[in-house]
């Protein structure tokens, strides 16, 4: 066993305020930093404005109590402490949610982001990561030994949040999404037991955390198994948006055909030195490379792109491609919707809808749901959109000035595009708490998995999340 330690909006409230209300459970607070081994951050500590910012920067929050956990055990403290005071409590595990559940004003944030440890078992090829790991740690980790597991498509977002939506990732094709490689979960329940599940323990539970969210509890280790995987042929082409319907109908073609160990992802988007762009990124993740160039080869060929930067290239160096795109502490507002497959006039609306973007920092992302991940049925996880689909996403993101014209590019670009969308989307793009669209992100799973939420957490205590609300099976 090898082990590895990786070192909203909303009404803003006022600090004072916050600070005032302090002292009610004052002597509570200072009992439970005794038993507590992580750090407890209050509002007048000199760790605090740090610790309650989020990767949105638009998300301006102020916790009346930060518990920066270590140990499963700090985790249980915490919740204990919340039930005991009825605190509202929201959960931080990568903070990469731009809805801004990982924060609450006058509440308790469980802050798991100190917890970075990730167990790598070589005989058996797996891994065990604690929930503040982030995808690029989690890449590094295992990486070293040839290894892999499925996870989300930024390195900068955390493993938490992102397996326990799904986890949609450049190896969806070949291995599944992350939960469908997710071997055992252990867990903090609302009552504050420590339990595990997998597929022979507590398997209800199992089955619901495979796709449903933080309702359940607090997950503080994930058991992946591990594939083998070496470096990759990846990276990303550039056209002019000025080619972007030629190069949108030659990738709604190439993308539907690309094999399962193949992706390919569109962002319109504005690149330095270029200007309003397409880019296609993607690659090939087999072993037989002469036929991975064979592969790639038409989308280095066609246009042909003002850039090709497709390489063979290691695994965590493409993933983190990405990651200037979308740095921390930036301004972001998004809206999402799923499209099964592209119409000429679907395209069209979406470029023109891309000429007006209000911000070179803002862009519209397709990813394409194939492969493994859309070979499991509907039923065996809570994960249920199990068919062939593009996931868009028109992402806005601004660093000063008013939000106002950004929020308006995303809502009227999301409105245009409706009458091409297909019901149901991946829960962790779901804007809000809307039950509309959580239910039709669940299907025929959410009555199941409202019982389950009945069972583990009765009185809807972990509620800052595309919420699934408990109620009785009948």
């Amino acid at each position: 066993m090898i082990n590895h330690k990786i070192n909203q909006e909303g009404q803003k409230a006022s600090k004072s305020t916050m600070t005032a209300e302090l002292p009610a459970f004052a002597p509570a607070i200072a009992e439970l930093e005794a038993k507590f081994s992580g750090q407890l951050i209050r509002p007048d500590d000199a760790d605090y404005e740090q610790a309650r910012r989020l990767w949105n920067g638009r998300i301006d929050k102020y916790p009346a109590l930060i518990a920066r956990c270590r140990t499963a055990q700090d985790v249980v403290l915490a919740v204990d402490f919340a039930r005991d005071y009825t605190l509202t409590v929201a959960v931080r595990g990568g903070a990469h949610n731009t809805n801004g559940f990982a924060s609450v004003d006058s509440g308790l944030v469980i802050d798991l982001s100190a917890m970075k440890g990730v167990q790598v078992d070589l005989t058996n090829r797996t891994a065990l990561a604690e929930p503040g790991v982030k995808i690029g740690e989690f890449i590094q980790a295992t990486q070293q030994y040839g290894l892999i597991a499925p996870t989300g498509i930024c390195s900068d977002t955390g493993i938490s949040g992102s397996t326990l939506g799904g986890g949609i990732g450049w190896l969806m094709g070949k291995h599944g999404l992350a939960i469908d490689n997710v071997l055992s979960f252990e867990l903090v329940t609302a009552d504050g037991r420590l339990l595990k599940a997998s597929a022979t323990e507590n398997v209800d539970l199992f089955w619901g955390l495979r796709g449903g969210g933080g309702n359940f509890g607090i997950v503080t280790a994930f058991e992946f198994q591990l594939h083998a995987l070496g470096q990759v042929l990846a990276g990303m082409v550039i056209h002019p948006l000025a080619k972007a319907k030629e190069v949108l109908d030659f990738y709604r073609d190439f993308s539907s055909t690309i094999p399962d160990n193949m992706a390919a992802e569109v962002f319109l988007a504005t690149v330095p030195e270029i200007g309003p762009a397409v880019i296609i990124m993607g690659g090939y993740f087999g072993e037989d490379l002469p036929e991975g160039e064979r592969l790639l080869a038409p989308l280095r060929q066609f246009g042909p792109p003002l850039v090709d930067l497709i390489q063979l290239i290691a695994y965590p160096d493409f993933v983190a491609m990405l990651d200037p795109i979308a740095p921390v502490g930036r301004n972001y507002y998004e809206s999402a919707y799923s499209v099964k497959q592209f119409s000429d006039e679907a395209f069209n609306t979406l470029i023109t809808r891309a000429e007006q973007m209000t911000s070179p920092f803002s862009a519209t992302i397709m990813h394409h749901v194939h492969g493994a991940a859309t070979q499991v049925a509907p039923g065996a996880t809570a994960f249920a959109l199990r068919e062939p689909h593009y996931i868009i996403i028109h992402s806005a993101g601004w660093e000063e000035g008013s939000a106002e014209p950004h929020v308006e590019w995303v809502r009227t670009t999301y409105a245009a595009m409706q009458p091409f969308a297909s019901p149901g989307l991946y829960v962790n793009f779901i804007k809000g708490q809307t039950e509309e669209a959580v239910r039709a992100s669940y299907r025929t799973n959410y009555d199941r998995l409202a019982a389950l939420k009945h069972k583990y957490d009765p009185t809807n205590f972990f509620r800052l999340n595309q919420n699934i609300k408990p109620k009785v099976k009948n």
